[in-house]
């Protein structure tokens, strides 16, 4: 959980973060995130001897400028600015006569990026590419194969619990952002690898004679000192097949995602499955890969089609 008590934001701050933890349920890694973006705007008005209660446009729109002229993306500055809005509107609405200086301040436009899948090919490459038989390569078997067979989150990987897989039924039950349940379809490998990985030599193995803490006997995968993995941990063990099928720079946790994605839409399934089995909210979410299995349709047809090729 994290800390909402310390003094290292002002008060308006920690009543944001309590509020959004409270009432609006956010994330763990949603508040650090607002906290980062919060302190570091704080920290610029400090600054200038500003105070948030102090704050004009014109203070928001210099601040907009400042995280430009610093290099940031367009996609930080949005992020930053998301924080500093929710701030600013968040004590309009909780203190009466308090104007909202950010209500006419516009988002920057961010350019809408094509996830980069992998292809199957090096997909199946990376899937053999755990060595060994031991309860670690047991355990990143199962991370890979669940966040290319599922499209999980690597947040959703790692908190899963024992109670959440049904093996026999051959799904799982994943809790998404704004702690939002959904059931997901396991695949056959995937189930191979959990199997393997809940037998004496695999996960019992690592478990330790006491419990650290609570929930960490109840976490389906564990880390060397028989804790619950982290999200470092799981993107290690994505990294280090990575770099065993030559993949280093191009490969994370999220790229497995976009590519069970991609890979569902290039066989035909349809796209409101798809946004069920990732968990979007929005079909428009879903929609961008829709353009990657499009460019790779188009891609496939001018090479194989012999009307389509290029004639010399």
């Amino acid at each position: 959980m994290v800390d909402l008590s310390d003094g290292d934001v002002p008060i308006e701050v920690t009543d944001l973060l309590t509020w959004l933890r409270v009432e609006r349920g956010r994330s763990v890694n949603t508040l650090n995130a607002y906290r980062l973006d919060l302190r570091a705007y704080v920290a610029w008005l400090t600054e200038r001897g500003l105070s948030v209660a102090e704050v004009t446009e014109a203070d928001l729109e210099a601040y907009v400028g400042h995280l430009r002229r610093g290099g940031r993306a367009a996609s930080s500055v949005k992020r930053s600015l998301v924080a500093v809005r929710g701030l600013h509107r968040f004590l309009a609405e909780e203190t009466d006569g308090v104007p909202d200086p950010s209500a006419d301040i516009a988002m920057p436009k961010v350019p809408r990026g094509l996830p980069k899948a992998l292809s199957e090919e090096e997909v199946s490459q990376l899937l053999g590419a755990v060595e060994g038989d031991d309860p670690f390569a047991r355990r990143d078997r199962v991370v890979l194969e669940v966040l290319y067979g599922t499209g999980l989150r690597i947040s959703e990987l790692v908190g899963l619990s024992l109670a959440d897989v049904d093996l026999d039924a051959g799904l799982l039950r994943a809790f998404g952002k704004g702690s939002k349940e959904r059931i997901v379809p396991l695949g056959r490998h995937a189930i191979v690898a959990i199997v393997a990985w809940l037998e004496a030599s695999g996960r019992p193995l690592l478990e330790p004679d006491q419990w650290a803490r609570r929930g960490d006997a109840e976490a389906l995968l564990l880390n060397t000192r028989g804790g619950r993995l982290s999200r470092q941990g799981a993107w290690m063990a994505v990294r280090k097949a990575g770099e065993r099928v030559g993949l280093q720079g191009r490969l994370s946790p999220h790229v497995l995602r976009h590519s069970c994605a991609t890979h569902m839409l290039d066989h035909g399934a349809d796209i409101r499955t798809v946004q069920e089995l990732l968990g979007h909210a929005s079909i428009s979410t879903t929609q961008v890969y829709t353009l990657v299995s499009t460019e790779r349709l188009q891609s496939v047809y001018r090479s194989a089609h012999p009307r389509a090729r290029v004639q010399p």
